[in-house]
């Protein structure tokens, strides 16, 4: 199919979470591709009233590359179907599902998918919380989360009951809630999603205490395997295990799934993730790479996603 077919394209980029620069810099990554396959692309770094005003202002489609809020939390979905205007990625309800932590792992559980243990405390709970009594649930070492934060935000791996009470005592800066959750050992792997097109799991081994912030964007040290050296009938068998997870809560279009698969062989679901990382050192593009997709290829199926019903579109692309 002709590029012009997708009409004027909006990349969102950047906006105001807290995840701004990796959205800056994921999105300069996909204006990149998108003109490079001759698409009409353009960088957009949006304020609330703009996000409104994209079907005015001529565009067809949106390729969403914001991380965190508007982008992962429903917020741009429903501005964008408010406005009959397609938009790459999961819908309203999957992304606020998946953009809280909370959320996701009690729809897992619901669904029978192995989740680690847990607590999660309002703010007033989390200033009162009896730590020996969490400890005693949980176990050592936890990890403390805010859970409507993304990219490792605010994670602290605590390995006492003092890192414990400090762990908590931050995350409660973040937001109205803390997440404490039972440390989980295994490898940590990720399993990326385009349309129907499950990729190759990626290893992820970081050279930090856990892979943080740091590990994910700043550090040349983090190792990524792919393929990931699994046996081809497990590494399967985990895909699919990734895909019901995907979509017991609803995703569809693009995403991706962290896990971890411990040294009995059970695989442990940590979180997914609607609007993944598209940096040099972000984990979809380089699944895609084994593949044989180069970064034109890959935004460029991504945006397929968003020709609702037309098959024969997607498969043209895909060709």
């Amino acid at each position: 199919m002709s590029a012009a077919e997708f009409g004027k394209v909006a990349v969102l980029m950047g906006g105001w979470s807290s995840e701004r620069q990796v959205s800056l810099d994921s999105g300069a990554c996909v204006l990149e591709g998108l003109l490079a396959a001759d698409i009409d692309a353009h960088a957009v770094d949006p304020d609330p009233e703009q996000l409104l005003g994209l079907r005015s202002a001529g565009y067809a489609r949106v390729f969403n590359i914001l991380h965190g809020t508007p982008g992962e939390d429903g917020l741009l979905q429903a501005a964008c179907a408010l406005q009959g205007l397609p938009v790459t990625g999961s819908g309203v309800q999957a992304s606020a599902n998946a953009m809280d932590k909370a959320a996701t792992k009690a729809l897992w559980r619901q669904a029978g998918i192995p989740v680690a243990d847990d607590a999660v405390l309002t703010h007033a709970e989390a200033a009162e919380a009896d730590l020996d009594a969490l400890v005693e649930q949980l176990g050592l070492p936890v990890f403390v989360k805010p859970p409507l934060e993304g990219s490792s935000v605010g994670v602290v791996k605590a390995t006492s009951v003092a890192e414990l009470r400090d762990a908590i005592a931050a995350a409660r800066a973040w937001g109205s809630r803390v997440m404490i959750e039972a440390a989980v050992t295994g490898k940590e792997l990720t399993a990326g999603f385009v349309g129907d097109d499950n990729l190759p799991l990626v290893e992820i081994v970081s050279a930090a205490e856990f892979y943080d912030y740091d590990a994910k964007y700043v550090s040349d040290q983090t190792q990524y395997k792919v393929p990931c050296g699994l046996p081809g009938e497990l590494e399967q068998a985990l895909q699919a295990q990734a895909r019901a997870a995907y979509e017991a809560i609803g995703c569809t279009g693009w995403g991706r799934v962290d896990f971890m698969l411990t040294d009995d062989g059970r695989a442990v679901f940590l979180e997914v993730n609607t609007t993944p990382g598209m940096t040099t050192h972000s984990l979809v593009p380089k699944a895609a790479a084994a593949l044989g997709w180069n970064m034109p290829t890959l935004v460029k199926r991504i945006l397929a996603q968003t020709l609702v019903g037309n098959d024969q579109a997607v498969a043209e692309v895909a060709a």
